[in-house]
C-alpha cells in the first residue's frame, strides 16, 4: 500500500491509527512542502515502521522541468525528510508518474533512488467516493501489487479500514516498497566446494509474496501521461 502527496493533518493521523491496529507497514510518498510543515508526521511515520519516499517538493510534472529544477525539488524534499525523521528516502515516485527514462538514469545516479510507479490505480483524487476506491482496490489487487491511493483525500481514508479488512481475510501480506524489491531478488547458492561451482539451473528463484506491492521496474518502463495518471 502506498500514500502519496501528505502528510496531511488529519487524514495522515487517521490512516495511521487504522494502519497501526492491523500491524499493517506501507510506504508514504511525500510532497516536500508537506513534510517541512508536519514534520512530527514524517517522524511518527518512520517511527512506525513505514517506509518514506521522496514524491516532489510542489508536486510539479517534472518531465517537462530542467535536471536543475528537478534537482532543487527533490534535494529540497529530501532535505525535509531528512530534517524531521533523520531517514534518508531510497525510493522516488514522480507526480503523475511524469518523468523521462533520461531522467530516470539521471536521478538514481544523481540521488541513489529507485522510481516507484504503481499497477493499481483507485484514481481516489478524481473519485472522491470511499466505495469507489474500496471497490476498484478490491477489483485488481493481485499478489505483488503496488496499490496508488492518496492520503490527502478523507474519502481514501475513509474507504481504508474495509479495504484493508477484506484484503487481510483474501490472505494478503502487506509489506514496503522496499520490502517487496527485497523479495523479488533471486539467490545464488554458493558453491559446495570451491572445485563445483554450482550448476546453471541450481539458482534460487525470486521470492514470490502475497503481499500488496509490487515493485515498479527501475527505470519504469510505461508511465501513465500526465493527463490520465494519478495526482
Amino acid at each position: 500500500m502506498t500514500f502519496d502527496d501528505g502528510p496531511h493533518a488529519q487524514n495522515t493521523p487517521r490512516l495511521l491509527d487504522m494502519l497501526k491496529q492491523r500491524g499493517i507497514k506501507a510506504t508514504f510518498f511525500l510532497v516536500g512542502e508537506c513534510a517541512a510543515e508536519y514534520p512530527q508526521l514524517v517522524k511518527r511515520i518512520v517511527a512506525e515502521g513505514h517506509e518514506v519516499g521522496n514524491h516532489s517538493w510542489s508536486h510539479p510534472q517534472l518531465s517537462k522541468m530542467t535536471d536543475a529544477s528537478v534537482k532543487e525539488q527533490l534535494q529540497k524534499t529530501q532535505d525535509a525528510i531528512v530534517n524531521a525523521c533523520g531517514v534518508v528516502p531510497k525510493l522516488m515516485r514522480p507526480p503523475y508518474g511524469a518523468f523521462t527514462q533520461r531522467q530516470q538514469r539521471w536521478c538514481n545516479g544523481e540521488f541513489g533512488y529507485k522510481i516507484i510507479l504503481w499497477d493499481v490505480d483507485p484514481e481516489d483524487w478524481k473519485y472522491r467516493n470511499s466505495e469507489h476506491v474500496e471497490s476498484e482496490i478490491l477489483k485488481h489487487t493481485v499478489p505483488g501489487s503496488i496499490v496508488l491511493s492518496h492520503d490527502i483525500h478523507k474519502t481514501t481514508v475513509d474507504a481504508m479500514p474495509a479495504t484493508l479488512d477484506t484484503l487481510i481475510a483474501k490472505g494478503f501480506k502487506f509489506v514496503t516498497v522496499s520490502e517487496l524489491l527485497a523479495m523479488d531478488r533471486p539467490v545464488v547458492p554458493k558453491a559446495k566446494t570451491a572445485a563445483k561451482p554450482a550448476a546453471a539451473g541450481e539458482s534460487a528463484a525470486p521470492a514470490k509474496s502475497e503481499t500488496s506491492a509490487k515493485p515498479a521496474e527501475s527505470p519504469v518502463k510505461g508511465a501513465p501521461a500526465p493527463a490520465t495518471a494519478a495526482h
